[in-house]
């Protein structure tokens, strides 16, 4: 199992990683969630997926994705879009309740978006906390290289559960909402003490 952090400056060096993963989150979001999402060429994509983010992606030596994350800086700005915690808050997404943060969104260079967090469903059950463990490590390692040590992210409302497994401090910033059918809760992850 490996792990690669992907940004533009780098994607040449990876072949199709970075559409296999863009491939896997089509095949979990839109497919098999039944999200409505945008698509082209076999590909989710959205409006954060910009030169100013980062892609964490756990796969095998042939390129299989088994899980991704995309990182956005809290201080990204395009058009009219930051980063997609803040544009809900700010009413700009329609799929996310306005009021997802008890506080106001932060910007700061220390913070990061974590967003589009998945484990391919396909992954095998005695491998997926392993490839989950795999991805939040290297999540937390990329964090830092960037000079950062924070991230918000909007993840399922049982993170308390698994959240000392994956040796991360995390608090909730705002209430439990349901979402697709799905209790969701923002999380802030501390990664300014971890080290995996």
């Amino acid at each position: 199992m490996l792990t690669t952090t992907l940004s533009f400056a780098n994607l040449h060096n990876h072949g199709e990683l970075f559409a296999n993963m863009l491939r896997a989150r089509r095949e979990l979001f839109i497919v098999h969630n039944k999200w409505d999402l945008p698509e082209a060429l076999g590909m989710e994509y959205d409006q954060y997926d910009t030169p100013a983010s980062r892609w964490v992606v756990v796969h095998d030596d042939n390129g299989r994705v088994m899980a991704g994350n995309r990182l956005t800086p809290t201080t990204a700005k395009c058009g009219i879009y930051s980063y997609m915690i803040r544009d809900a808050q700010r009413g700009l997404l329609d799929t996310i309740p306005a009021n997802l943060l008890t506080d106001e969104a932060p910007v700061g260079d220390h913070i990061w978006e974590s967003s589009r967090l998945f484990v391919a469903h396909d992954v095998p059950s005695s491998i997926r906390r392993r490839v989950h463990a795999q991805l939040i490590a290297q999540l937390g390692e990329t964090v830092r290289s960037l000079n950062a040590t924070h991230c918000l992210t909007l993840l399922a409302a049982t993170w308390p559960r698994w959240a000392d497994r994956v040796g991360v401090k995390m608090r909730a910033m705002g209430p439990v909402m349901e979402i697709d059918a799905i209790d969701n809760q923002v999380v802030e992850m501390d990664f300014s003490l971890t080290k995996h």
